[in-house]
């Protein structure tokens, strides 16, 4: 059963934060808001949560999942990131866009694309998710909540308990989030790449 955080989207509660980053500590799996819709999170090291974090979400190891971090830093401690692409993040970040980068040697080779070694990267621009990125003090493994078979991310939370409740550890719920993905863009080439048009503005990006 999962334990439900009503939180302020402004200013969140961190004690309530607090008490959601030890659930993921502890190997939960949690649904969080972000700047795009509401994502599955676990702990990055927790090989057993992310592989259910694979199974609620219905996908299998060659879908990308993401890694939300802090800031540009933090980032770099899990891509290579070359001066051109660099520019690139700092301009777009924090936002709604999903970076594809080469993986470094920190990303465990489970969580990386098993043929590429590449990894998705994210900075969100949302209070509450960095705040409690900030109380974990790491990046979280991150997924867009679409239910298995669907299409659409869910964007509130008391449909997401009302469905996720028994397969989920936490919720964190601020109201209702937009309902769109974010932006993904390939970095991995030698120009970036639109890989899905989302909630961030490609043009941002010169895409």
């Amino acid at each position: 059963m999962a334990q439900f955080f009503e939180v302020h989207p402004d200013n969140p509660q961190l004690r309530l934060l607090k008490q959601a980053a030890q659930i993921l500590h502890k190997g939960g799996l949690a649904a969080i808001p972000t700047d795009s819709s509401y994502a599955l999170v676990c702990h990055l090291d927790d090989k057993a949560a992310a592989e259910q974090l694979r199974r609620v979400r219905g996908v299998d190891d060659r879908h990308h999942l993401t890694l939300l971090c802090r800031d540009l830093s933090e980032l770099a401690s899990y891509a290579m990131v070359d001066n051109r692409q660099y520019r690139l993040l700092k301009h777009a970040t924090p936002g709604a866009y999903t970076f594809i980068l080469p993986a470094t040697k920190e990303v465990p080779r489970r969580l990386s694309h098993p043929s590429r070694r590449t990894i998705g990267l994210r900075v969100p621009d949302c209070r509450v998710t960095q705040a409690l990125l900030e109380e974990l003090g790491q990046p979280l493994l991150a997924t867009t909540l679409i239910p298995p078979g669907e299409d659409e991310p869910l964007n509130e939370a008391s449909e997401i308990r009302a469905r996720f409740e028994h397969q989920l550890q936490a919720i964190v719920c601020i109201g209702a989030c937009p309902r769109e993905p974010t932006t993904v863009v390939d970095l991995t080439g030698p120009e970036p790449e639109l890989v899905r048009s989302g909630r961030g503005d490609p043009a941002v990006l010169g895409l």
